[in-house]
């Protein structure tokens, strides 16, 4: 489990005082980031290592709206790990009190190719490591 934190800002807002729905998406791909610096990776050494995830699928369930200067609470949890794919879950809350969650699938993907490719050993293991930490 990772946490990452967000201070909701005023132009992340709409017109009814809420985060803006597309700005789930920003802060999990965020927290996306943070996840595998944790694991010991800024995105600049993971894309180095051979990694370089793209979003293929999102799904995003709203609880309660974030307002501006909410500070919101972000858990990074892998929920799986293929060849080429990874599953990530995002868990969003203010203090006690649940906004949102978001679940996306990723793939590896060689950029100058175009096309999906294994995830390395080595974020493969740090990645099922990490779920093997959960509760």
């Amino acid at each position: 489990m990772r946490v990452h934190s967000h201070r909701v800002r005023y132009h992340e807002v709409d017109l009814q005082g809420y985060l803006f729905n597309a700005r789930y998406l920003e802060i999990a791909d965020v927290a996306m980031a943070e996840y595998f610096r944790s694991l010991g990776w800024t995105y600049q050494e993971l894309n180095r290592a051979g990694m370089d995830p793209s979003v293929v699928s999102a799904n995003l369930r709203f609880a309660s709206p974030a307002r501006f200067d909410d500070v919101l609470d972000v858990v990074a949890r892998c929920n799986r790990v293929g060849n080429s794919s990874f599953d990530l879950e995002f868990t969003i809350s203010s203090g006690s009190r649940e906004i949102a969650t978001a679940e996306l699938a990723y793939v590896n993907v060689d950029a100058a190719q175009a096309r999906a490719r294994p995830i390395p050993p080595s974020v493969r293991t740090a990645m099922t490591d990490e779920q093997g930490e959960r509760p």
